[in-house]
């Protein structure tokens, strides 16, 4: 292999693996290191689309960006997007091959291994610096046979492996031990090290503890890194509790509410709504807690139908439609669009096991669930409407299988260059009703600042001249990742790892 490398691997799932290596990324690109992502396989509904039209995980989309690089869909092999109980939908470099049980995708994990080898190859002769994450624990005793993506992955990418522990779930360093004890000989050699992170309190009386354990392992504590409150990343798949007021213009600050859905996808559209200091935001799962919001988010859904259902089980598919008659803008974005329209079909039973469902009737048009699923970047320019001024111009990407079949003309959002971009958006006669496939558009900052215009006019309130800077918050963000991860773990032990291997 040409380039040095680096793995993160933790304890178990959400222990903050991918902060950590999008901080790493972030100082290593800071000091002119070309660096890139890679992680072998990772399951989560949050995606991406790249440049080419593969559809990636969003983490490591996020940790390209603290690269300063493109995303690629040999930094993430494999995703699997799970669409209901023992079955999920496996992407192999970018692309849809089906959807798999447990039992049926492990039994093809080495043509996997093939391809996630290959991967990591590419980005080798290119970069020179790969900072790896594992998924989950090494040490699932259960899977250890089918692993692609952690101890094999690292002795295929001959990676030095540092151990991330979550010290606020508590019991931080018998999860450690009981991680190292579990690997087999070989396995324990490669690990250089060990990270905890989310500590809160006074780290003088947690050195007794690390002392006791560096002793007992043999293997170093390279830090110890402080629970942050405030810090905002992409998370990886588990949903931050957006429940935000607003920081300024409280007089007249606009009320969103964001639908919550038991398969939500690609929440992170909904983030440059959530920081807005001028916007109070919340998550509502059922209709008591809707109350008469400004606007209303439907957010994406990997199973379109089976979250309509639930919906109506919780009596928001009412209480939308009512808040909708009385005056509140309501914004669908890809599954959440289509949620909007008269008829949901899956006539292939590509998302769920139901093949047809009523929608909310707010479009008059349909949604057929084909085979085939759209994943392509998209830049358009605005077309002049209700909702946006002409000329804007607009980025973001397509995840969907679903196609829309029009019963009633609708204004589009974006200009048109063929059949099937016609259904990139639309809004009413009066703007209260938009949908989008576009996911990210609202990270585009004159965009997403006149539709919040358009919002504060339809509910009689002033409008503001500069909306909030998303792209300037992001870097900023991932600038404080960087110093408070960075400054908080031994990093010249760390190059000496990378350096030594």
């Amino acid at each position: 292999m040409k380039a040095k490398t680096l793995m993160i691997q933790g304890t178990g799932s959400g222990v903050g693996k991918s902060i950590i290596t999008a901080a790493l990324c972030r100082r290593f690109f800071h000091e002119g290191w070309k660096v890139a992502p890679f992680k072998a396989q990772n399951m989560a509904l949050n995606s991406y689309v790249t440049y080419e039209g593969g559809e990636i995980g969003r983490a490591q989309a996020f940790q390209a960006e603290a690269c300063g690089v493109e995303p690629r869909v040999h930094m993430n092999p494999v995703l699997l997007k799970p669409c209901g109980d023992n079955l999920s939908q496996v992407i192999i470099m970018g692309k849809v091959v089906g959807n798999r049980t447990a039992k049926d995708y492990f039994n093809g994990k080495e043509i996997l291994r093939q391809d996630v080898h290959a991967a990591f190859k590419n980005l080798d002769q290119e970069y020179e610096l790969i900072i790896l994450e594992g998924a989950g624990s090494p040490a699932e005793i259960n899977l250890k046979k089918w692993d692609i993506v952690n101890m094999d992955m690292a002795d295929f990418a001959d990676a030095p492996v540092l151990i991330v522990g979550d010290i606020d779930r508590g019991g931080v360093f018998a999860w450690m031990k009981g991680t190292f004890d579990l690997l087999k000989e070989k396995e324990q050699n490669r690990v250089c090290g060990f990270i905890i992170n989310k500590f809160r309190g006074d780290t003088d009386i947690l050195k007794t503890g690390l002392d006791q354990f560096e002793e007992m392992v043999g293997k170093p504590i390279l830090g110890v890194i402080p629970y942050c409150r405030d810090l905002v990343v992409d998370e990886e798949d588990a949903i931050p509790l957006f429940n935000h007021p607003s920081g300024q213009n409280k007089e007249n600050a606009l009320d969103v509410a964001f639908i919550w859905l038991p398969r939500i996808a690609n929440f992170t559209d909904v983030s440059p709504l959530a920081y807005d200091p001028a916007i109070s935001t919340r998550y509502v799962a059922h209709s008591a807690q809707l109350g008469n919001p400004d606007l209303i988010v439907i957010p994406g859904s990997k199973n379109t139908i089976d979250d309509m259902d639930y919906l109506k089980s919780k009596g928001l598919n009412e209480a939308i439609r009512n808040c909708h008659l009385n005056g509140t803008v309501v914004l669908g974005i890809c599954g959440g669009y289509q949620m909007m329209g008269d008829i949901i079909s899956d006539p292939h039973n590509q998302e769920s096991r139901k093949t047809r469902i009523q929608g909310m009737g707010l479009f008059d048009f349909e949604t057929i669930m084909e085979p085939y699923k759209i994943t392509r970047q998209v830049k358009r320019s605005t077309l002049n409407g209700p909702v946006f001024p002409g000329g804007l111009f607009v980025e973001g990407y397509e995840i969907h299988m679903g196609r829309t079949r029009f019963h009633s003309e609708y204004m589009p959002l974006f200009e048109i260059q063929n059949e099937e971009s016609s259904q990139l958006g639309v809004s009413d006669l009066e703007g209260r009703t938009i949908g989008t496939h576009l996911h990210g558009f609202l990270d585009n900052d004159p965009l997403r600042h006149a539709l919040l215009n358009h919002v504060r006019r339809k509910r009689n309130y002033p409008e503001t001249e500069n909306g909030f800077n998303y792209g300037k918050f992001r870097e900023e963000q991932l600038n404080r990742l960087e110093n408070l991860v960075c400054g908080s773990i031994d990093m010249e032990r760390i190059k000496n790892i990378i350096n030594d291997k």
